[in-house]
């Protein structure tokens, strides 16, 4: 049986740890990325010390279009994804007069529509096989408000852990559906322009005084894709330290 994972936005900080991890535990991965193909291409040549097969895919994941060519990309070079990853998001923060109604459509596309496009094309194959793994990295920006000027990245990751309990619904039995919610993990693009004093005051809120670090995001995903998370499922897991509310 292929053991073939997708990961969305998998050059990316978050996606990149999920990547490796899967791929020290035997998984052929797919690396999607939308316009950073030179990371996702040095995150595939970290990998050649392993035993896997690994590919480096492009897709603007809104595009219905695009995510069938990319899966069967997939499909050709390493056979059919039995672990979709859906982690590939966006933010564009400001202050909500500022908002613009392209961006907030742009946030909800990527965010929500590029998992719903990659679950459905998934879905066939997995069913036809009667088996399968799909975890959607949410946040806990979904769960709770934190970040104001974050409303539309809020909206869209509330939006992808209610996608979450439907989809696992819709993939049942055969499947199983579940999704982690990130809080403050301490990627780059996270961290960037944050002051000592402001990461100082967002630790003090985290039960653990620290931030996450992304490869505690990947065990977690791992551990959900494996056979030992067979009964694990519609089940949304947070991964925040004990975060409390931020405004």
């Amino acid at each position: 049986m292929s053991r073939t994972a997708l990961v969305t936005g998998g050059s990316g900080g978050i996606g990149s740890a999920i990547v490796k991890e899967l791929a020290e535990y035997g998984w052929d991965i797919a690396i999607h990325y939308f316009q950073n193909r030179e990371k996702a291409e040095e995150l595939m040549e970290q990998l050649k010390a392993l035993p896997v097969r690994c590919i480096c895919v492009q897709a603007d994941i809104s595009d219905e279009q695009a995510v069938d060519a990319m899966f069967t990309k997939i499909e050709e070079e390493l056979g059919p994804v039995t672990a979709l990853i859906n982690n590939a998001g966006i933010d564009r923060p400001d202050f909500f007069m500022n908002k613009k109604t392209e961006d907030f459509h742009r946030v909800m596309d990527i965010n929500v529509l590029g998992a719903w496009h990659c679950a459905r094309r998934a879905y066939k194959n997995m069913m036809d096989m009667e088996t399968g793994k799909i975890v959607n990295i949410a946040s806990t920006d979904g769960i709770n408000t934190y970040y104001p000027v974050n409303i539309d990245y809020d909206a869209s990751k509330a939006a992808l852990i209610s996608l979450t309990h439907n989809l696992a619904v819709q993939f049942a039995p055969y499947v199983n559906v579940n999704c982690v919610a990130p809080g403050f993990i301490g990627t780059e693009k996270e961290l960037e322009g944050y002051d000592a004093e402001f990461l100082k005051q967002e630790t003090e809120k985290i039960l653990k005084k620290r931030y996450g670090r992304p490869e505690e995001v990947a065990h977690t995903v791992r551990f959900l894709v494996s056979e030992e998370a067979e009964f694990i499922n519609n089940t949304v897991i947070r991964i925040d330290g004990g975060q409390m509310g931020s405004v």
